[in-house]
């Protein structure tokens, strides 16, 4: 996602408007858990400060379509956040290379590092917990309920 800086760095604009809908066509989403992202949408702006560095005000939304803890169905999530900084110190965090004399950032590092940020640990479809989860000799214990389990020492405190 290169972002055409020139009017910003010759002082022509104070501030360079994002308002796109990203193209994840050519993500590579193995290893990440993400099965697919769905309208992602960026909206904010690049603006230059005194110190001659490229401060990035966004805000990031869409759905990521995440498998569900319990089933392996695809589950749709959605998620907002705000990135705040400077584009430079952003892209040294993640180490991507980034030279000051381009006239050009490309901000689709720094958007995908806080996609992959956002990914919860753990998302249950609401299918999932109506459906009866059980097999031969086993069924599926939620937090919710408690377990009775056979400790060997409980027959000892019979005896004392």
């Amino acid at each position: 996602m290169n972002i055409d800086i020139t009017r910003l760095k010759h002082g022509i604009m104070s501030s360079i408007s994002l308002d796109e809908n990203l193209d994840t066509t050519n993500v590579d989403l193995n290893n990440t858990g993400i099965l697919d992202l769905k309208d992602i949408k960026i909206i904010g702006n690049i603006t230059k400060d005194n110190m001659d560095n490229y401060m990035l005000d966004v805000k990031l939304s869409g759905i990521m379509v995440l498998p569900c803890s319990i089933t392996l169905k695809p589950v749709d999530y959605e998620f907002s956040t705000e990135i705040l900084g400077n584009i430079e110190e952003m892209l040294e965090e993640i180490n991507e290379i980034h030279k000051k004399t381009e006239n050009t950032i490309d901000i689709f590092p720094i958007i995908w590092e806080n996609i992959l940020m956002e990914i919860p640990i753990k998302v249950t479809s609401l299918d999932a917990l109506n459906e009866n989860i059980s097999g031969d000799g086993w069924r599926l214990v939620t937090e919710d309920e408690e377990v009775k389990e056979c400790n060997a020492f409980d027959k000892l405190k019979d005896l004392l």
